[in-house]
């Protein structure tokens, strides 16, 4: 028998009311915060210009981290949050 843990946590009550969805892209800002791992700015750039071109999506933000173990800083998420409709944070390799 084949078992799959789901590795992440559930998310606290006090943090329900923040998530918001997005059900159509045209008009929206996207901002991708670059991890700094290899091959993914090059992947966000691909993401950036399809959404743009097929999805209406208005502007892409990006930003990047110092590196993949380490947080974005407070000025990145603040920033990110003010500007953005939704954001993607992502690996490469």
């Amino acid at each position: 028998m084949t078992q799959v843990y789901d590795p992440t946590a559930p998310l606290p009550d006090a943090l329900q009311n923040l998530r918001r969805s997005v059900n159509d892209l045209s008009g929206k800002v996207v901002g991708f915060i670059d991890n700094a791992k290899p091959n993914f700015s090059l992947l966000a750039d691909d993401i950036s210009d399809l959404l743009m071109s097929r999805y209406g999506v208005k502007a892409v933000i990006k930003r990047a981290k110092r590196g993949a173990s380490m947080p974005a800083t407070q000025q990145v998420i603040d920033e990110l949050a003010a500007q953005c409709d939704l954001v993607v944070t992502g690996s490469g390799d």
